[in-house]
């Protein structure tokens, strides 16, 4: 089919691709640097040059795929092509004009595809495009399109000197024909070099008038050096060479009447007459400075494509060394001939721009100079005034162009022995509409114009690119400081806050266990009871005691969760078994206060995946609250219901509300809504950390209230397979008859004389038990030696060797090893028990003493002590 047979776009688009050159022509490895680089960019498996034309579609470059062509009909680019606009199908499953196509449904499977029309001339219709491929489908953002567009515009570019270069080589056999058919440039001369007559191209090529050149010596045409040489040539022509040097051309450069070259083809033949008798010489020139400028722009043209490919491919190496701005200010230097450049990024503050300088060629021509150009290059020095060459651009986004800088008006004032500056351009770099940055030449070979800044615009776009990369990696590499220089305060603090924890906790549980330990002793006294009044005073001061071990305790298990240190005992618990424990804890307070418990039948097969110890905190914490905050003989309600994969049980009361508003606040620490003004006692702590704690257990907690109805307050746990769950029974040994009949030797170690009258107070209700206390752990070794016990309680905290150097003396040696040892410290914090256990203590009991617990432990202990000559093991 003839371009006269097809309608008249598809017409013109045939034209224009046989205008091209580029049908069926082989590959050209600058289309495949750009395919390759598209690929990089977007990463992307495959990226194309395509040209389409009326039957198929085959690539100029491929990068990824094996195919050369495919039929016009199937093609995704035909469509960009004859729409003459970008195309971009993020999923081809999801657009029905692709579903089905056989490069979807087939090889190489294509789900993604973004495809920009090429158009090397505004005057022709697009002839193919850039495009890129993909298996997976993706998103393609507005920055992946402008990247696509401009990377397009080197496409078109490199179509474009592809062009230039088919009608370069058609021009030069045009002018080889010319040079032996007819002259462009004619001259005559005589053997002495004398012009006889030159025609008018030859005069208007080198700015003559005929009588300024007729008559004068033709050497008036080149310069110097050329003179000399061409008149040995006619020399030697004369005397011996018989014209073997004449008639075959050279390209060299002529003189114009102004003074600057004009590159030529000069061909010197010798006319003879028809006696072969010598007459004179033809000199035939062809100007040769479009073909020059043509050379040197393709020249530039490629610098231009090296310098884009490598600084957006290289760029992390080029900036991890610090390279990149060199890189960049070097490669403006030599793509524009300037003799001086500079890069800078464009710096906001609160009255104007500043100029921060990346790279600068070095104009120092003295020592203040030199400091100078060292705090520009450093940083630490950035430019500020609005009025200079300079500040035009990075302060207000503007151009400048002039060949006169020392008559412009923002020229401002150059100290002495500054070199001189000729001629100066300065560039903004923009991102969308934000100045970030700025170039400058300086003292240019080039005619300085908005031409040649038309042909920098690729140049200036990857800078703008390079300048955002460059502030991101800035950006996360601060961001890496601050986050490593916030963890490390955090862990500072956090560590600071443990060790104030675990000293106040210390310090607080130390008289609390005096406090608490008596107040038990007085309540409980068989052999002096107390009157009804003074037994009312001794509960208050337990009370009073025990709010404030309460509080040293929620106030450590905020923190622990808080820094991450609470561990949980997560397996199948029966919910039914967790809910009665609860409410036999607290049965006695809903007692006192009239408050009547309504439970809803409950499924015996329920069960969570949870912590007991947790689950049951949680539970009396929610309980607490509704029996403190409930009115007079109201009524606290149960209900357990499953919901999904989880259970969700609900603790409602009949209180006062609390209003929407607030509810919020009510999990957060230390905050009561104003609750601290009346008379219920409360930390402000037990929600706070009963949230933590479910949600720990992979729960979730919330409120509902209305004023003056009640408030129930409700949590998740997720609900397993009854199956799965096991029961645990916590049994306690009992010492029997035969073991009572015995007296077991038991050695506390305490420096408090409180504690020790405590715990001489709390042994005189064991019978069984006889102790001996001493202040020091080095006192309790020796009479351990002589006199061994059945069991020892030590301090950890004691004057001279502490409670573990004291344990760790004893297991290292032979006759004391198999003594067992219980700590007993106000050291309460989970880390201090953990510590304890794996030092090898048989047990670790805490400050204030709860006697109930101690009797049991000492129970337990004495039950399985062994006999006076059996060896003895901890239970």
């Amino acid at each position: 089919m003839q371009a006269a047979d097809l309608p008249d776009n598809e017409s013109q688009r045939l034209t224009a691709l046989h205008a091209l050159n580029v049908l069926d022509t082989p590959a050209d490895t600058a289309f495949d640097r750009i395919t390759e680089l598209a690929c990089e960019l977007f990463d992307v498996p495959i990226a194309l040059v395509s040209l389409v034309d009326e039957n198929r579609q085959w690539f100029k470059a491929q990068n990824g795929l094996d195919a050369c062509e495919t039929s016009r009909e199937i093609s995704f680019c035909a469509h960009a092509v004859a729409a003459n606009s970008p195309l971009v199908i993020e999923d081809t499953k999801d657009d029905p004009r692709f579903a089905d196509n056989p490069l979807v449904s087939g090889q190489p499977h294509i789900r993604f595809y973004a495809g920009h029309p090429l158009c090397p001339s505004s005057e022709q219709l697009p002839i193919g495009t850039l495009c890129l491929i993909d298996t997976q489908p993706r998103t393609f953002s507005e920055r992946d399109h402008r990247i696509l567009r401009n990377l397009a515009k080197q496409v078109d570019e490199l179509l474009r000197q592809h062009e230039l270069k088919e009608r370069l080589s058609r021009t030069a056999k045009q002018f080889e024909a010319l040079f032996t058919k007819s002259a462009t440039g004619k001259i005559r001369f005589d053997e002495a070099g004398n012009i006889i007559a030159i025609n008018p191209f030859a005069l208007n090529l080198l700015g003559y008038q005929a009588e300024e050149v007729v008559g004068n010596n033709v050497g008036m045409l080149v310069f110097p050096e050329a003179a000399e040489k061409y008149n040995a040539l006619i020399n030697r022509y004369f005397a011996e060479d018989n014209g073997q040097q004449m008639g075959k051309g050279r390209e060299i450069v002529v003189r114009h009447k102004q003074g600057h070259e004009i590159p030529v083809h000069l061909a010197v033949n010798a006319i003879h007459n028809d006696r072969q008798e010598f007459v004179e010489f033809l000199a035939i020139l062809t100007d040769l400075s479009d073909i020059s400028e043509a050379k040197h722009r393709v020249n530039r043209e490629r610098s231009l494509l090296q310098v884009l490919h490598q600084g957006i491919t290289d760029y992390q190496a080029l900036m991890s060394g610090e390279r990149l701005w060199t890189f960049l200010m070097e490669a403006l230097r030599e793509l524009t001939d300037s003799d001086y450049a500079l890069i800078g990024e464009v710096l906001p503050t609160e009255t104007t721009n500043a100029l921060k300088i990346h790279a600068i060629t070095d104009l120092s021509w003295s020592k203040e100079s030199r400091e100078l150009m060292e705090k520009l290059r450093s940083g630490d020095m950035m430019l500020t005034n609005p009025n200079s060459l300079l500040g035009q651009v990075y302060a207000y986004g503007n151009v400048v162009i002039t060949d006169d800088v020392y008559s412009h008006a923002k020229r401002g004032g150059f100290p002495p022995g500054h070199p001189r500056i000729n001629n100066y351009l300065g560039a903004p770099i923009f991102n969308g509409d934000q100045l970030i940055g700025m170039f400058a030449i300086a003292n240019s070979q080039q005619p300085l114009s908005q031409a040649l800044l038309d042909w920098l615009q690729p140049f200036t776009d990857t800078c703008a690119l390079l300048i955002n990369l460059y502030r991101q990696m800035a950006e996360r590499e601060q961001v890496t400081k601050d986050l490593a220089a916030a963890r490390d305060q955090a862990e500072k603090a956090n560590k600071a806050k443990s060790e104030f924890l675990s000293s106040m906790s210390h310090e607080l549980r130390t008289p609390l266990n005096a406090i608490i330990g008596f107040a038990q002793l007085l309540s409980k006294g068989r052999r002096d009871p107390l009157s009804e009044k003074q037994q009312r005073q001794v509960s208050q001061i337990e009370k009073s005691g025990q709010h404030l071990l309460s509080l040293i305790n929620e106030v450590l298990d905020l923190a622990k969760i808080e820094a991450g240190h609470m561990t949980l005992s997560i397996e199948p618990i029966s919910i039914e078994g967790v809910i009665e424990d609860a409410c036999n804890t607290l049965e006695a307070n809903m007692d006192a206060t009239g408050i009547q418990l309504i439970r809803y039948p409950i499924n015996s097969t329920w069960s969570v995946s949870a912590d007991y110890t947790r689950t049951k905190q949680i539970l009396l914490n929610l309980l607490s609250n509704a029996i403190k905050y409930n009115r007079e003989h109201g009524t606290i309600t149960i209900e357990v219901t499953q919901q999904d994969s989880e259970l969700r049980i609900s603790v409602s009361d009949t209180g006062p509300g609390i209003a929407s508003e607030r509810q919020e606040e009510l999990f957060e620490p230390f905050n009561r809504l104003d609750a601290e003004h009346g008379t219920i006692e409360g930390t402000g702590i037990g929600l706070a950390i009963t949230r933590e704690l479910v949600e720990r257990m992979s729960g979730c907690i919330g409120v509902e209230s209305q004023l003056g109805k009640g408030s129930t307050f409700w949590f998740t746990l997720p609900l397993i397979d009854s199956s799965t769950s096991t029961a645990h029974v916590t049994t306690r040994a009992h010492i029997d008859s035969k073991a009572v009949q015995r007296v077991y030797q038991l050695l506390y170690i305490e420096d408090n004389p409180t504690n020790q009258r405590l715990m001489e107070d709390i042994i005189d209700d064991f019978p069984h038990v006889k102790l001996q206390t001493v202040t020091s752990a080095e006192l309790g070794i020796e009479i351990m030696r002589y006199s061994p016990p059945d069991l020892v309680l030590m301090d950890i905290h004691l004057p001279g060797m502490d409670g573990y150097q004291a344990l760790e003396a004893m297991q290292s040696d032979t006759q004391l090893k198999d003594i067992r040892v219980i700590a007993l410290s106000a050291n309460a914090m989970e880390r201090d028990m953990v510590r304890g256990l794996a030092a090898g203590f048989a047990d670790y009991l805490t400050k204030p003493i709860d006697i109930d617990r101690l009797s049991a432990t000492l129970d337990t202990y004495f039950s399985t002590a062994p006999t006076s000559d059996a060896p003895r093991k901890a239970p």
